[in-house]
């Protein structure tokens, strides 16, 4: 069987953390490559906020799928299209933002599952299944099983009805986006405010009781990222490439100017 394993998955299937960093400035799949090496479990590609159009994202998931990085592309809103063509073309999973209810996740979910579970439309050669020839019943419960469907919780109303939106079949993880969440709740960028913390553990109580995972963007500070692991957070976006590549140029460049000469 060809079937690509979707790696972040089995791990958080495994109680593990899944480790991903957020893809906004790259453009190449070798990235894929630099992911894997640096020890990353899956890409967030990012069709929101990033400028990624779709032929990009496709092919960055393409040689993620080569060398066992999962690519997750987080699309711009929730049209189901959005998420069935990027599935289509690599994606092993899908992140849909500013999910606030029940209804929504539940049209998330059909967007990404193939039937009985959902309503997505076959499109045939799924790189997923190593284009393996196969029954198309036996390639859409194969890739049903490996697609990772995530909803972001970004607002007091997704926090609110977290526990209904956990509770919807085909949803696998509920993420914070705390940022935004932030901002919501008059509160931008006070990731110290009880409100955060009382988010978190709600989510992450629903998540434990409908056996999904819950997962975590935004703060990247080694405190925060501490704290909200230890509560149970497992699907951790642990950075994206602007801001280490701006960490470690600022850093370099420092480096250089303190050999300079002083006149």
């Amino acid at each position: 069987m060809s079937t690509v394993p979707n790696h972040a998955l089995r791990t958080l299937r495994a109680g593990k953390l899944a480790i991903g960093l957020g893809l906004r400035q790259a453009r190449t799949a070798d990235i894929a490559q630099i992911a894997k090496t640096a020890g990353f479990d899956w890409l967030f590609i990012d069709c929101e906020h990033g400028a990624l159009g779709t032929d990009t994202a496709a092919q960055i998931a393409s040689a993620s799928l080569a060398v066992g990085v999962t690519p997750i592309v987080r699309v711009p809103g929730k049209e189901h299209w959005l998420a069935s063509r990027m599935l289509d073309n690599g994606a092993q999973g899908i992140v849909v933002p500013h999910v606030d209810s029940a209804e929504e996740a539940k049209h998330v979910a059909d967007a990404c599952r193939f039937p009985p579970l959902g309503h997505r439309s076959m499109g045939g050669g799924l790189q997923q299944t190593g284009f393996a020839t196969m029954p198309v019943g036996e390639a859409a419960r194969i890739v049903n099983g490996e697609t990772l469907v995530v909803v972001m919780i970004e607002s007091p109303q997704g926090v609110e009805n977290c526990d209904a939106i956990a509770a919807v079949p085909g949803i696998d993880a509920l993420l914070i986006g705390t940022n935004d969440l932030s901002f919501e709740l008059g509160i931008p960028g006070e990731f110290d405010d009880p409100r955060i913390a009382d988010a978190y553990g709600k989510v992450i109580a629903s998540c434990r009781k409908h056996g999904k995972f819950a997962g975590m963007g935004g703060m990247y500070t080694p405190e925060l990222l501490a704290r909200h692991i230890a509560m149970g957070v497992q699907l951790v976006l642990a950075g994206s490439d602007f801001s280490l590549l701006m960490q470690a140029g600022t850093a370099r460049a420092s480096l250089v100017r303190g050999f300079e000469k002083k006149s």
